[in-house]
């Protein structure tokens, strides 16, 4: 008998279709020589710290550093306390008597490093020793699934994603047990402290925005604005300089040589700057991109936003949502012809869709050698028929991504005219040549708020001079780095808080960022639910308590974001094959300071929410 376990029922009963396998047991379902079971996600965590002795909260047991961490099965709060989940216990026992019986074990958990995780706890807790083999695939439709089967790979093909999994397991196990309990128990508090190895120097780039915009004094300044026209057709331009003193600006505004003062023309072109700039498409989506974009253009939040990609990808309609990949290799890139294709009955998408038919596509995205455990998200193929309207909305941004990321470069002519009337005087255009990818959506790009918004400029020559038909004061005022969005926020979390424009840059750096794409929508909503950060309208805010504990956590190591990306850089070298021994014993010497550190910073936090009572 074969068994095949997958990481929740529904997976399970997918692949049992295909297989034809319809007898419905306890916990499973067979026919056709397989029986397929299932976890329901986590059935197993690491054990909490009285499994080890360390009875209640005391100082005396800090920092807690077990020799060798130990499996639990889930637990649930009732009556008479915490106790094993009987739903768990009985599944498991489940999974046990399949696994005694079995011939061959096949894993259909996520291909992922928690679905990894999901498995090998299970396996190691039920001190299962038969080989199995690994089911890896990117999506759930038929075809994909009867590939995937007829390609199963080695399991220990995946230990060294297992080690990294168990090492980010119990790093955070570390971690998160020791700070918290080392600030709450220091600290008096009433009520649990929770801090975390990601969670934290999240909390402190959002307090820390925070912060900077509340206490930013703005600074009022003054521009002189000019309109010109030539030929019937008119543009601005502003002032070079920016002016911190009306008197001043006035200054200048009398010295132009306007109509309205009698002057024919005033406007002499000193300069005409013109060059062409090619822009290339974005990447396709990966998780991140796909949560800032949602959020940007809907308000949709990162859980949201995963859960109904989740949702898509079930119902086959998406390949695998938690990729941190904006890539595909040179496989994947030849069935795009045909999923483009498919679009061309798309209601928003069609004329762009026949467009790229018969165009040279673009292959920025398609770099087989940045596609890490799933290549970028895209369309499966499969009719997509009476979508809810969330589930349409993400599935259209996927599809508009899909045609933008092989669609040809945007050409455009950006022009910057120098013009002189007693000052310098800035005006800048732009025009598209060739919209390229920019035609998908045909969106206006965001422009610069110091700058006039000229789409198109007369064609002017040097020397030439043109008459000011208007001329006025601006007064504009400095405006602080705007508060975290969760779009702003996501890409942060990607770099550790490094702002980087640039798209590859950027996405060169996901590996040292906080957390992994499939984590971070989970870290923002843990800070909600521990009442450190609330949501109002799109911004992300920090509570009182929050920005009580950032206070004192804001120079400790815990809350050093960069230092926290390097771990998760750690985290992928161990499933290259880095030393997992070496890991450990760091974050073991990190624990040990980062105690030491919180259990002397606590003292300071009693004092701050004594007053905040």
């Amino acid at each position: 008998m074969k068994i095949i376990i997958t990481e929740k029922p529904s997976v399970a009963r997918d692949l049992a279709k295909v297989f034809g396998a319809t007898t419905k047991r306890d916990g499973y379902i067979e026919g056709k020589g397989y029986s397929f079971t299932w976890a329901f996600g986590h059935l197993l965590q690491l054990a909490p710290p009285q499994e080890y002795g360390y009875i209640g909260w005391k100082v005396k047991n800090l920092p807690m550093l077990p020799q060798k961490l130990k499996l639990s099965v889930r637990k649930i709060r009732t009556n008479e306390g915490m106790i094993e989940d009987p739903s768990v216990r009985k599944q498991l026992n489940t999974i046990k008597a399949l696994f005694d019986i079995a011939t061959e074990i096949i894993v259909a958990t996520d291909a992922g490093r928690e679905g990894e995780l999901i498995f090998r706890y299970i396996y190691h807790y039920l001190h299962c020793q038969k080989p199995f083999r690994r089911l890896w695939i990117s999506s759930q439709t038929d075809a994909a699934i009867k590939d995937g089967f007829r390609n199963l790979k080695p399991g220990k093909d995946y230990d060294t994603l297992f080690y990294s999994a168990h090492c980010r397991s119990e790093s955070d196990w570390l971690v998160g047990m020791n700070a918290t309990q080392a600030l709450s128990i220091s600290a008096g508090s009433k009520t649990v402290l929770s801090l975390g190895r990601v969670q934290t120097p999240t909390l402190a780039m959002i307090c820390a925005r925070y912060l900077e915009n509340k206490n930013f004094i703005p600074q009022t300044y003054f521009q002189v604005i000019i309109s010109l026209q030539k030929d019937g057709q008119n543009f601005k331009a502003v002032s070079k300089k920016n002016y911190y003193k009306r008197e001043e600006a006035e200054e200048v505004l009398n010295a132009v040589k306007s109509v309205a003062d009698g002057f024919a023309t005033g406007g002499d072109i000193s300069k005409v700057e013109t060059k062409t700039k090619k822009e290339q498409p974005p990447l396709l989506h990966d998780l991140s991109s796909l949560q800032q974009e949602a959020n940007k253009k809907k308000g949709y939040t990162a859980d949201e936003t995963l859960a109904i990609l989740q949702r898509l990808y079930e119902e086959k309609l998406i390949t695998y949502p938690r990729t941190g990949s904006q890539y595909i290799g040179d496989d994947v890139f030849e069935t795009i012809p045909q999923l483009i294709e498919k679009q061309q009955q798309h209601p928003f998408f069609s004329k762009q869709a026949i467009v790229l038919a018969n165009n040279k596509l673009n292959k920025r995205s398609v770099n087989a050698k940045k596609v890490t455990d799933h290549h970028a998200i895209l369309p499966t193929g499969e009719p997509a028929r009476n979508l809810s309207p969330d589930k349409q909305v993400l599935y259209d941004m996927i599809i508009g991504r899909m045609l933008e990321a092989f669609h040809e470069v945007c050409v455009k002519d950006l022009t910057k005219i120098t013009i002189e009337s007693g000052s310098k005087f800035i005006a800048n255009g732009t025009v598209i040549r060739s919209a390229g990818w920019r035609a998908v959506y045909n969106e206006p790009e965001e422009n610069d708020q110091d700058q006039p918004e000229n789409n198109t400029i007369p064609k002017v020559s040097e020397g030439e001079s043109l008459a000011i038909i208007e001329k006025s004061i601006a007064e504009k005022q400095t405006k602080p780095k705007p508060l975290y969005t969760e779009a702003s926020l996501l890409k942060a979390m990607e770099t550790a808080g490094k702002e980087i424009e640039d798209e590859e840059l950027r996405y060169a750096m996901k590996g040292s960022g906080l957390g992994t794409p499939a984590t971070r929508a989970s870290i923002i909503e843990t800070l909600i639910k521990r009442s450190y950060i609330t949501r109002k309208k799109k911004n992300l805010l920090p509570s009182e308590t929050g920005l009580a504990v950032y206070d004192i956590v804001k120079d400790k190591l815990i809350a050093q974001a960069e230092l926290t990306g390097q771990w998760e850089k750690r985290l992928e070298e161990i499933r290259s094959g880095a030393s997992v021994k070496a890991f450990k014993e760091e974050i073991k010497q990190y624990t040990r300071k980062i105690t030491e550190e919180l259990l002397i910073a606590g003292k300071e936090l009693e004092l701050l929410l004594e007053d905040q009572g």
